[in-house]
């Protein structure tokens, strides 16, 4: 590992960002570097300026990778390398408002039964009945389990807590698989993984989780691009619409703006049942 990614990596931590995150922005400042076939440290501002007018006319990144890439570029150089660069404030990543999918609660069973490993289909069952995060959910430990309050502790993005709803089943659940590997630890242990070696002390790998699902999505037969994430996403409208105010949710997500929930109003059933009189009525007579 060279010194600046070192550094980097550090950085991030310091700030809070997520494993997974850091991950990201180290592939996207791998990108810069290998275009220049140099270390970034040696990049000039006319360089980056050149790269990001090839980002946006020759390369045509997904959105999302355009947007990891960018945010990475300029963590690196304004939080890491202190550049306050003119060039980092002319770039932003281009808006885009997309509806999640979002599965029906019979789907997500049909999906969850096609799930053949126990770990796998427990985590996910887990992930989609507290409404978590894939990497909040292959990394709960026993003692974020409040048996007594019927909660989850969760320590979630940008390293704050929150306390999700646990239900009585999905507790039941936890506790006839714990009974069957007993980690002092992990709920979800690598150790239950069919490729396991023996005595491996850390949980499941995400990207296991996201195997499984992807999967069991194919298996079940249900063409929506769901990931593990659209289980959190069904999670959050199944509870709208059952009458779950929108604060309540976006305290239970994690959400820190109001904002980030209210998408949900646009994917329930509710909400579009709510117009079909009205607009019953605007076509009768067409």
């Amino acid at each position: 590992m060279t010194p600046l990614r070192k550094q980097m990596l550090e950085d991030l931590q310091l700030k809070g960002y997520s494993a997974s995150t850091q991950e990201a922005y180290i592939r996207g400042v791998k990108r810069l570097a290998d275009y220049y076939h140099k270390s970034p440290e040696l990049i000039t501002e006319e360089e980056l300026r050149q790269y990001f007018l090839y980002m946006k006319r020759e390369k045509r990144y997904s959105r999302s990778t355009a947007t990891i890439t960018l945010c990475a570029i300029k963590f690196l150089f304004e939080k890491t390398l202190r550049k306050n660069w003119a060039v980092l404030d002319l770039v932003r990543p281009d808006k885009e408002r997309r509806l999640p999918p979002v599965l029906s609660q019979a789907e997500v069973q049909q999906v969850l039964e096609a799930v053949q490993v126990p770990l796998y289909r427990v985590c996910l069952t887990t992930i989609y009945s507290c409404g978590l995060r894939i990497s909040e959910g292959v990394g709960l430990q026993i003692q974020q389990i409040d048996s007594r309050r019927m909660f989850l502790r969760i320590y979630g993005k940008g390293n704050k807590e929150r306390y999700v709803p646990l239900a009585q089943r999905t507790l039941e659940m936890l506790r006839s698989f714990w009974k069957v590997h007993r980690s002092p630890r992990w709920l979800f242990p690598a150790s239950e993984q069919p490729f396991a070696r023996a005595g491996e002390d850390r949980p499941v790998a995400l990207g296991s989780i996201q195997v499984a699902f992807s999967r069991a999505v194919e298996c079940s037969g249900i063409t929506k691009a769901a990931s593990v994430h659209t289980l959190r996403h069904s999670y959050a409208t199944h509870l709208l619409e059952a009458g779950v105010s929108l604060r309540l949710i976006q305290e239970i997500l994690g959400h820190y703006s109001p904002a980030t929930t209210s998408i949900y109003t646009h994917i329930t059933a509710g909400v579009c049942a709510q117009m079909v009189q009205p607009l019953e009525a605007m076509v009768k007579n067409l």
